[in-house]
């Protein structure tokens, strides 16, 4: 088998829609786009493009799954559990590490591409 390169660019991508669990919400009920362009047999890495309106929930990531994402458009922040603050907007990339536990808030309307890993 030879291996294809993924394009994020790709059209036809049809998108899962959800919204954050109602017991994690703090502020709105955002509509969030998913658009899953790659994913691999053995589910330990998806990326694609991802959108959400503004709104705020809680985020309590498993021990073995990390995500890097970098921001197209928008503006959002993340705030630990202990505190510390941190808004990315165009251009700002940023992993957030497995087992981390905190706020996410998206301030305006954001569009991200991402990489989940589970190992």
């Amino acid at each position: 088998m030879t291996a294809t390169l993924t394009c994020f660019d790709r059209p036809g991508v049809t998108p899962v829609i959800d919204h954050p669990k109602a017991e994690r919400l703090v502020r709105g009920n955002p509509t969030r786009k998913t658009y899953t362009h790659y994913a691999n047999a053995g589910g330990e890495v998806d990326a694609g493009i991802w959108e959400c309106e503004p709104g705020a929930w809680k985020i309590d990531f498993a021990e073995k799954r990390d995500e890097f994402f970098h921001v197209l458009e928008g503006r959002l922040r993340i705030t630990a559990e202990g505190g510390a603050a941190r808004e990315f907007g165009p251009g700002q990339p940023c992993l957030i590490p497995a087992g981390f536990k905190g706020l996410f808030e998206v301030l305006e309307p954001v569009r991200k591409i991402y990489v989940m890993i589970e190992r």
